[in-house]
């Protein structure tokens, strides 16, 4: 009896263990499935397909004997974090990301695709050339452009680069991560835009308030420096100066729980996705940390950190009375869906005096020839070492060309000087394209 009794336990562990590989495999099958099927196929699985962009440009292409790329090189680099490549080095390429869609891999079938299958992206090549070369290829940074309205990417350029098919040349260390997605930043000024919002909201009578500068603004025993010596102003009038004594004081004023509360809400603290590409996270202080430190976060220094995809995100849903258009990166017919990021009071506030900054400080008539329905925000995010990232982030007020951007140079200087031309350049490539 009892060795009857033995082998029925025998019998009934191998069963639970049959049960619990099964388990296993099916779980691990329906989430890896795809890359067992594809592992060894690379670019000869199926019948072939092609990458595009949004005009028919063909971005990267393969069959069932090989691999390609655009036949241009300028095309290749711009547009490499956008595309990627057949081997997924940069993290963040559409051939990557969305091969299987391309392969039309299924879970019952494997890899059924028979006839060529083309995707296509909403991004134009045309503007990330324009956008690369007006970065300049020995120069870090990355530059993106969204269409508000309908969340289309139509733009996204990191630098330095990499041409994908020309695998003996050296290649620039980072040269892999898209700056876009994939890096954050210190924000300098143009966090201003996040402190400016939480003291719309919790500082009662910010508008009836004014702030002096005097070049210097003492808390306790820490100085925040400033630029310049602005005398009394407005908060409107200290956002289009930049002035870092005036947002110290306002930073203050709003308090840090109000700071965190909108840096949260806002989505700096949290990664994103890009349909489906994933970008990284922020940073903010956690805690409170006194004053002296408030007021330095709220000026876009301290431990702040912002992923350039994140800042466009928020200047996208100012320009769009509050409302986040999902951005998107494969072009498709389905409805734009819309979420309310930013209160539609608060959102028109910050829209107007954005506006006013690029009509009263940013000389459109110089740097923005023939732009003149704009609002943007200039960024110089000292390093600590003399140098500065160079940022300038806004958007365009016209029906006709929706368009929201966001462009870092790393250690450039002022975001005037060195990262509003970028802007600047594709903005029009932007609009041509359109032509």
């Amino acid at each position: 009896m009892k060795k009857i009794t033995r082998r029925a336990f025998s019998v009934l562990l191998l069963a639970l263990a049959i049960i619990f590989g099964m388990t296993v495999f099916v779980l691990r099958y329906t989430d890896e499935g795809s890359d067992w099927a594809l592992y060894f196929a690379s670019a000869n699985a199926g019948a072939g397909g092609e990458l595009r962009d949004r005009k028919g440009v063909v971005l990267a292409s393969f069959d069932a004997t090989r691999y390609a790329f655009s036949d241009d090189a300028e095309t290749r680099v711009a547009c490499y974090h956008v595309t990627g490549d057949y081997w997924n080095r940069s993290g963040t390429g559409a051939l990557g990301a969305y091969w299987d869609r391309m392969q039309e891999y299924s879970l019952i079938e494997g890899t059924v695709k028979k006839e060529p299958k083309s995707l296509t992206l909403t991004i134009d090549a045309s503007i990330c050339r324009a956008a690369w070369n007006a970065i300049g290829y020995n120069r870090r940074g990355a530059a993106m452009l969204m269409n508000y309205r309908t969340g289309e990417v139509l733009a996204m350029v990191s630098l330095p680069s990499v041409d994908p098919i020309n695998g003996e040349a050296p290649v620039a260390d980072t040269a892999f991560i898209n700056r876009c997605l994939s890096a954050s930043f210190p924000p300098g000024s143009i966090f201003k835009l996040v402190t400016a919002a939480a003291a719309i909201e919790d500082v009662p009578d910010i508008f009836n308030r004014t702030f002096v500068c005097e070049g210097d603004y003492t808390i306790g025993t820490v100085d925040i420096h400033c630029t310049g010596v602005h005398g009394e102003q407005s908060i409107e009038e200290a956002l289009a100066n930049s002035c870092n004594s005036a947002f110290a004081q306002i930073a203050v004023a709003a308090g840090y729980n109000s700071l965190y509360d909108h840096v949260k809400a806002y989505g700096f603290l949290d990664p994103h996705e890009l349909d489906g590409i994933p970008s990284v996270a922020g940073a903010y202080r956690t805690q409170y940390a006194g004053d002296p430190e408030l007021a330095w976060s709220g000026i876009g220094q301290s431990t702040d950190l912002v992923c350039p995809y994140t800042m466009l995100r928020y200047v996208a849903a100012i320009a769009n009375d509050g409302m986040l258009a999902t951005p998107r990166l494969i072009l498709t017919d389905e409805p734009v869906e819309q979420t309310r990021l930013i209160e539609a009071s608060t959102a028109a506030k910050l829209k107007q005096m954005m506006i006013y900054n690029f009509q009263t400080r940013y000389m459109p008539e110089i740097y923005f020839p023939g732009l003149y329905y704009a609002g943007a925000k200039t960024g110089t995010a000292e390093l600590g070492d003399g140098a500065s990232h160079a940022w300038f982030t806004g958007f365009l007020d016209d029906p006709a060309h929706p368009y929201a951007f966001v462009v870092v140079i790393e250690r450039a200087g002022s975001g005037l000087a060195a990262a509003a031309p970028v802007a600047n350049r594709m903005l029009h490539a932007a609009i041509a394209a359109e032509g």
